[in-house]
């Protein structure tokens, strides 16, 4: 459903090659921030255990960050795992927690090659050391890239985010560091996981859910909302490039009148 409305018929008669060379042209979202759902789906459509999907869902974070990459992303930020992900069986809690060393022992080289700069936001706590280690050891590898920044976010909470932006707040104010009447939006921007990137411009949520399940609540205030049906398995260039030229049609208005006359 959400394909069909989402399609942008004129694009049809160019190829995918053209497509990206328009984007790249028009200027691509600065900050793409993703929701991978549906890999369970995948893999139970298929009549295969969960852990399959996670692994398939692996591949297509390969060929997505290569795709940004060339397309100038500035940054991708992707949710890899919630505070609330460890409520799920501890088989495939183990799983997904050895993925990231998986997934970066093998595409590191090209991570390198492609100039990417991997980062993490989240809390360390209740991670495994070998998750820990791998995200460590790649972010030491790619520290001087200059390229897209590829920014996990691994158990990761909004509202914990939050939480502890305002704690930090109070607890300045409370020592006379800060005086609460001077507190502005920036006080709390610059307190969150994400005060050293821009606030996303599109927002792409796979497998047809319809909701942002506690992710960036604060940084999406303006953000393009772009849903699919797609399961994050079987997300490709063109899904993406599909999204993207969504994006570019949209006037962003942050709240005023741009390109429109007030009536």
């Amino acid at each position: 459903m959400f394909n069909k409305i989402l399609r942008r018929a004129p694009e049809a008669v160019l190829g995918l090659e053209e497509r990206k060379s328009v984007i790249c042209k028009e200027g691509p979202p600065s900050h793409i921030a993703i929701i991978m759902d549906g890999n369970g789906r995948w893999a139970k459509k298929r009549s295969l255990p969960r852990i399959a999907g996670h692994h398939e869902g692996m591949k297509t974070v390969r060929k997505i960050t290569r795709l940004a990459s060339h397309l100038g992303v500035d940054v991708m930020t992707l949710y890899a795992f919630s505070t609330e992900n460890w409520k799920r069986p501890k088989l495939e809690v183990d799983f997904l927690m050895r993925l990231p060393e998986e997934f970066l022992s093998t595409f590191l080289p090209e991570l390198i090659e492609e100039n990417v700069r991997v980062e993490m936001m989240g809390y360390h706590e209740n991670l495994p050391q070998h998750t820990l280690e791998a995200i460590r050891k790649a972010k030491e590898a790619t520290k001087d890239n200059t390229g897209l920044i590829l920014n996990f976010a691994l158990n990761y909470g909004s509202r914990s985010e939050i939480v502890d932006a305002v704690k930090v707040i109070a607890e300045q104010a409370a020592a006379g560091q800060l005086n609460p009447e001077d507190i502005t939006e920036s006080d709390i921007a610059d307190r969150l996981l994400t005060s050293k990137l821009p606030e996303p411009d599109l927002l792409i949520r796979t497998s047809g859910e319809v909701r942002l399940s506690n992710f960036m609540l604060w940084q999406l205030a303006y953000t393009e909302l772009w849903f699919t049906e797609t399961l994050w398995p079987d997300f490709d260039e063109l899904t993406l490039v599909e999204a993207i030229e969504d994006y570019q049609k949209r006037n962003r208005r942050f709240g005023g009148l741009k390109g429109e006359e007030e009536v």
